[in-house]
């Protein structure tokens, strides 16, 4: 298993690392992985690794088998051998742009308070589909709200509980589509703003900024209906 740097400080930008494993098809496993695995809708980390004797581009990071994060090269290289000792060094501009992204798509799900039946993120943008039969009449006052509250500099803190806890409080899921990371006897709670002003807390292993202001001002782009119930709505950083 991989210790997840990512979980306990996402603005980590720099760590070392010793290589426990490679994959068949070319991928690097450490033993404790600053690379966030594609997952949840959230791209997996790119950079790159270096050590005494080379260097190499990583173009993503991926879920492996036993809880293993496998890091996938750009192009095929001499890999470093099992036993490196090395040191991981993420796109930082890549990785801030996915955490207010991330942080933003909760903060929509806050003003659209219906089922979440699929999402993705990227540098640029993001976007929800929601259950929603109904276009919504006023699109710019949706973008208020979700401005509205990135500008309050809400708080975004973590928490964890059991599997057995979420399993008592089914109203923290919002997807439908993707399960909640359960399994492992905890789960990990994203909450935005605290006490009476806390605003949202959800299931979430992704990373996210610290404060609902680095987000910056958001737009919304056009909303797509997706089947008889489902419309997708796009989030664009300004």
């Amino acid at each position: 298993m991989t210790a997840l740097l990512f979980l306990d400080d996402a603005y980590l930008t720099e760590a070392d690392g010793t290589v426990t494993g490679h994959t068949d098809d070319g991928g690097v496993i450490l033993d404790r992985s600053l690379f966030y695995p594609t997952g949840g809708g959230q791209p997996g980390d790119s950079g790159r690794l270096a050590w005494d004797v080379g260097q190499i581009a990583i173009a993503t990071a991926r879920k492996g088998q036993g809880g293993a994060v496998v890091l996938v090269p750009e192009d095929p290289a001499a890999l470093p051998p099992v036993g490196t000792s090395l040191r991981q060094i993420i796109d930082w501009p890549r990785r801030y742009a996915h955490m207010r992204v991330h942080t933003a798509l909760h903060l929509m799900s806050v003003v659209i308070p219906l089922p979440v039946t699929g999402g993705a993120i990227s540098a640029e943008k993001g976007r929800l589909d929601f259950n929603m039969p109904d276009a919504p009449e006023d699109k710019d006052a949706l973008a208020d709200a979700v401005n509205a509250l990135i500008a309050r500099d809400l708080p975004v803190t973590q928490e964890w509980i059991t599997d057995a806890e979420l399993a008592a409080n089914p109203g923290l899921v919002k997807t439908m589509s993707v399960a909640p990371p359960s399994g492992a006897g905890r789960v990990r709670l994203i909450g935005i703003g605290q006490g009476d002003d806390q605003v949202d807390l959800q299931p979430c292993g992704g990373t996210h900024v610290a404060r609902s202001s680095e987000i910056g001002r958001i737009r919304l782009g056009k909303i797509e209906k997706k089947g008889r119930r489902n419309r997708r709505v796009t989030l664009h950083l300004e």
